[in-house]
This record gives C-alpha cells, structure tokens and sequence, in this order.
C-alpha cells in the first residue's frame, strides 16, 4: 500500500493534465466512420464514446465521420443529415468533406454505408493505409467487389473483417452447447430485398451468417425456393451436411437457429444487440487480428449470389465454384 501516491498528488497530476491540454482518454484508438446512413452509426457511437451509457464499451473512440450517402436509395438518402447532426453532438467528433482527410486523422476506420455498393470505392482509398478496417454488412455491393475488396487489404498487408452482429449473437447462444457430431442447421431472418443488392444481401445475410457461424465453410451447392412472402435457401455441404437459409417477409420479425447434432437438436434464444460484435472490434483495432477471416466471408457472399442464380434458373441447383469463378475481378 506504501506505493499508492498520496490524493493530493493525484489531484497535482489530473490538474497538470488539463492545464497541458491532453486528452483525458489518450489511449483510445481514434476511429472514423464513413457513410453515416445507418443507425449503426448512432449506437456504435454511442456504445464508444458515452461512459455513461451501460452498453460502454472501452479503448476506441468516433473523432471522425464523413456523410457519404446514396440518393437512389430513400433508407440512405434520407437519414444521412439527421445522423450527421446527431454525432456533431459529441465533443470531439469532426466532419470531414474527403475520405482521404478523415484516413489521415485516425487510427482504424469503420465502413458503415448501408448501401454496400460503394465499400469497393471506399475500400480502394483507405486499405492503402494499412489501418484496420471493419467494413460493415454488406461488405460488398457484389461478390466480384467483395474479392477485390479482400484483394486490396491482401496488397496493402491491411487488416479487415466485415460481419452481421447476429454471428456474434448466435455465436453467444451456442457458447457450451453440447450436440454430439453436428449434422446441419437451419437459420431464419427478415429478408426485404432492394433493387440495387443480390436480394440476400440487404438484409438476408444476417440468418446467412447465423448458419456459417454453425456450419463453417465448405458449402459445394445451393438451391433457392422463391415466392412474393418467402426464399428458402439450402446448401449442401462437402461433408453431406445440409444447411438452410429461411428469408421472412410479410412476417413477424425475428431472428433464429436450429442446431442438429447425432446428441441432440438446440434452439437457443439469439439476442440482438450490437454489443458483443462491437467488442470484437474493438479488440481488433487494437491487435489488427480479425475474428472473421475473408475466406469466410468471401464464401457467404458466394453463398448468397449462388442463390440469385439459382431463383434465375428457377430453382435449379448452383455450385459455389462456378459463381467465384464468374466473378473474379477483371
């Protein structure tokens, strides 16, 4: 206890502190957002910046944030301006008018734009930097921009990972879980489709990554049942287990996944919730590893565009090397 310094040199060294003008969390990493369309924006922000919000989460802090914003997409173009006055609230945030600016002012950057068409563009001028990069779902408007995207970080030896919270939450629900040898599963989630995307990518490929958080890579070929309400997508794995994709719309919201083992079936409650996913983050920001490897999401993407050829064939089954080899980048 003799080591402890006596309060008033506490005191003597907090005030020293303020009157030299240091940041009071100088450790955090600073981090940029770019394409504030999205409430991820708000609640990350909020989860990093806040210590008073009970979801706050240490060692990364929003300094930075650039608007981008799609005008053909109404769910982007019109909540850009209310986001962007909502993060100005925070002390210390500023805007920047290029992405290049905001790069040079941080430490890691997070790609949020919902719209995943331009994350190749972004991708193109902050991957140069070797700063780690989470790049929000989806991480690629296509497959072909997704391999590019990864091809990128690969040159430039740049840290990046893209994800859904719900493969962390499901990850959460399944911790301990005992089922003997797993034989398959099956995941559902909403599923609106925007023009602009393959139809998975908006919003079905959070129940997508639910089922590779369970099953892992190795899906050989897909088959897509579509109706106006509904896509049922399976997938058959190269081992003989067997995975489906349910995509809800016109239905009650929610989120699920069901484990078959040789020992037993689980259904277990996933929460939502950005917490767990953003703590990943956070600790890949600070040891530049990423939890979720592009082989992996690479894959999925594939999973999901092998399910727009197949509703294109009518139903008729397609491999997942035949779409990765379509769509290499040129």
């Amino acid at each position: 206890m003799k080591n402890i310094p006596p309060l008033r040199h506490v005191a003597l060294a907090l005030a020293l502190l303020a009157t030299i003008g240091l940041p009071a969390r100088a450790a955090d990493l600073r981090v940029g957002l770019i394409g504030l369309d999205t409430s991820h924006v708000i609640a990350f922000t909020k989860s990093l910046n806040d210590e008073k919000n009970k979801d706050y989460i240490p060692g990364a802090r929003v300094v930075a944030i650039f608007k981008g914003g799609s005008p053909d997409i109404p769910s982007s173009a019109n909540r850009v301006e209310g986001f962007t006055a909502d993060l100005l609230k925070y002390p210390g945030i500023k805007l920047y008018d290029t992405v290049a600016e905001l790069v040079k002012n941080v430490d890691a950057v997070m790609i949020e734009s919902v719209d995943g068409r331009p994350h190749l563009k972004y991708a193109r001028e902050v991957l140069p930097s070797g700063k780690p990069t989470f790049i929000d779902k989806p991480v690629g408007g296509t497959l072909r921009d997704t391999i590019e995207i990864y091809q990128i970080a690969k040159t430039h030896n740049t840290p990046v990972f893209s994800s859904s919270s719900l493969r962390f939450n499901a990850m959460a629900a399944l911790q301990g879980a005992k089922y003997g040898d797993l034989r398959g599963a099956s995941t559902f989630g909403p599923c609106e489709i925007e023009p602009h995307h393959p139809d998975l990518y908006w919003y079905g490929i959070h129940a997508t990554e639910m089922l590779y958080t369970v099953l892992g890579r190795g899906c050989q070929t897909v088959v897509r049942t579509h109706t106006p309400n509904v896509d049922v997508v399976t997938g058959v794995w190269n081992d003989g287990r067997v995975g489906t994709v349910r995509g809800n719309r016109a239905t009650k919201g929610g989120y699920g996944v069901t484990v078959f083992g040789s020992g037993g079936i689980l259904t277990p409650e996933v929460k939502s919730g950005y917490g767990v996913m953003l703590r990943e983050i956070v600790k890949f920001f600070q040891t530049r590893v990423a939890p979720v490897s592009a082989e992996d999401t690479i894959e999925l993407m594939a999973f999901m565009e092998a399910a727009d050829e197949s509703k294109r064939r009518g139903g008729a089954p397609v491999a997942l090397a035949e779409v990765m080899k379509a769509n290499q980048p040129k």
